[in-house]
């Protein structure tokens, strides 16, 4: 069981890596990220992709939370400090007084991901989603509705961000993700694996109400405002949801929550 250990000075050398939390998430952590409230900490403590390198809690959560960090190997080092302490290492007033310290795991491979899913799969493809909260939302939704992986090209922002692991309650902790290099064609590589590509956008030829899907599917979203580029819409079947007129858009989370609910309620038919 591992050992809990107060910490008194906020310049400890111990827990340097969760000084000043949101300089450090603008600069990275150099394959390092920080998972904060005790949702996110316990699905972390669980999840069978990451590691946990520390934790550090205020005081008033170390007993309340030592289910979770009693069941972490002994090498695991769990901080305590008062509230004015942890306020001070962070760089403002963390009222949940919960973090962990997190490893990211190797990166996938998209190949290898697509080869090993089933006969029947549902993936999403992610451009440009630079907004945290969009993102957080889009995992939440994707763990919500059974999503086999999420591809993100390399426009877009890390789901292991602290604030997007935040908004996705986990979800980016459980989901399987994969990131692209610059110049990767994921349109390519989907349909190379017999994945039907759907491309969301206002004008689509579609309607989502009366599609029916492939047994696998890959949902494509790009970001609010420029949406999915013309190549990618030009190589996929353009899917829109219908809305009251006068009205064109929905916010992107939302978007994939509708789409997702509604793909996964038709799986496996014929398109």
């Amino acid at each position: 069981m591992p050992e809990l250990i107060t910490i008194t000075d906020p310049d400890d050398p111990r827990i340097a890596a969760y000084r000043h939390v949101r300089e450090r998430d603008l600069v990275g952590r150099e394959g390092l990220f920080i998972a904060e409230g005790e949702i996110v900490v316990r699905v972390l403590a669980r999840a069978p992709r990451f590691q946990v390198q520390s934790l550090l809690l205020a005081e008033r959560q170390a007993l309340r939370l030592a289910e979770v960090w009693q069941g972490l190997a002994d090498s695991v080092p769990v901080y305590q400090a008062g509230q004015a302490v942890m306020d001070a290492i962070v760089g403002f007033p963390i009222h949940r007084g919960i973090l962990a310290l997190g490893q990211k795991p190797p990166r996938l491979d998209l190949d290898a991901v697509l080869t090993g899913l089933g006969p029947s799969a549902l993936v999403v493809g992610l451009s440009a989603i630079a907004n945290t909260d969009n993102m957080g939302g889009i995992m939440r939704n994707a763990a919500a509705f059974g999503v086999d992986a999420v591809v993100l090209d390399s426009d877009c922002c890390d789901p292991l961000y602290r604030k997007a692991i935040r908004v996705a309650v986990g979800a980016s902790l459980l989901v399987p993700f994969v990131q692209l290099p610059p110049g990767a064609d994921m349109v390519g590589q989907f349909q190379a694996h017999g994945f039907e590509t759907l491309a969301l956008s206002p004008s689509g030829e579609a309607e989502l109400g009366d599609l029916a899907r492939a047994p696998r599917c890959a949902m494509l979203l790009g970001a609010e405002g420029p949406g999915l580029g013309a190549d990618v819409l030009g190589r996929a079947r353009s899917v829109r949801i219908q809305m009251a007129g006068g009205f064109d858009s929905l916010n992107v989370a939302t978007t994939s929550g509708i789409v997702l609910h509604h793909l996964s309620r038709v799986a496996g038919l014929a398109t």
